[in-house]
């Protein structure tokens, strides 16, 4: 999926969160939302999602815009929901069902059949490391590592082809960030899929993402395509920099 925001702005008061002149993703890319607290990332990522409306500007996916917009009250479409997936915190789970419960309600919304959610689920396995299913035990009891690895199995359940994960690798131990890299990677190629990660894990960050975009004070100040080693120094430099500010 394509998706264009265009003069995207939001304030708190008096401060301004979120100030985004125009700024394109294409599809099948892999993007990387980095920045200090405060930075804007999951700002935009709930706007995106419209978990909170924009004081301006509009959200396009392949040139339509869709009920996001807040710049005009025609011609809305609510179709974006169905191919879009996200985990921004553990509020996105129903913590009193079990995993299986959970994934079986996703499944059942997006109308996909209990033989087609086990062979989506066994995709998943490696990365569940045999600590989600089976446990007996509700969402809400599981560790925060397992709470984490729900939600984004749930987000992914339904094959979205546009796909926003906030601090994936939270929780995870270093197995499990392994898997969630090789997860994301796959998941992007075979199905085409966009997916934006905001994260402050940098050496994962850099290691998935085809481009990194640098937030700082609600406004896009850098967006890099992919170079490793001069993403790596400039990055590392710019937060040096912000320990001295």
């Amino acid at each position: 999926m394509n998706l264009t925001i265009e003069n995207l702005t939001k304030s708190f008061g008096e401060k301004k969160a979120l100030d985004i002149a125009h700024y394109a993703i294409h599809s099948g890319e892999i993007i990387g939302l980095v920045g200090n607290n405060g930075a804007g990332k999951t700002t935009l990522f709930r706007i995106i999602l419209d978990l909170l409306k924009a004081d301006t500007g509009s959200v396009t996916v392949d040139g339509v815009i869709d009920g996001r917009n807040v710049s005009c009250d025609t011609a809305k479409s609510e179709s974006w929901k169905s191919y879009t997936g996200a985990f921004v915190d553990a509020g996105f789970l129903i913590d009193y069902l079990t995993p299986e419960e959970y994934f079986r309600f996703i499944a059942k919304i997006s109308d996909i059949s209990d033989e087609v959610l086990n062979d989506r689920l066994l995709q998943f396995d490696g990365f569940m490391n045999g600590e989600v299913l089976g446990q007996h035990t509700l969402i809400r009891n599981l560790s925060m590592g397992n709470k984490q690895k729900v939600g984004i199995i749930g987000a992914m359940l339904h094959y979205p082809r546009l796909l926003l994960l906030d601090e994936p690798f939270n929780f995870l131990d270093p197995t499990s960030q392994l898997a969630m890299k090789y997860l994301l990677e796959t998941y992007s190629r075979e199905q085409h899929a966009t997916v934006i990660v905001s994260s402050h894990n940098l050496t994962h960050t850099l290691d998935i993402c085809s481009r990194i975009t640098l937030l700082e004070h609600g406004c896009i100040i850098k967006d890099y395509d992919r170079d490793y080693a001069l993403l790596n120094s400039e990055i590392e430099e710019y937060f040096k920099g912000q320990q001295h500010m």
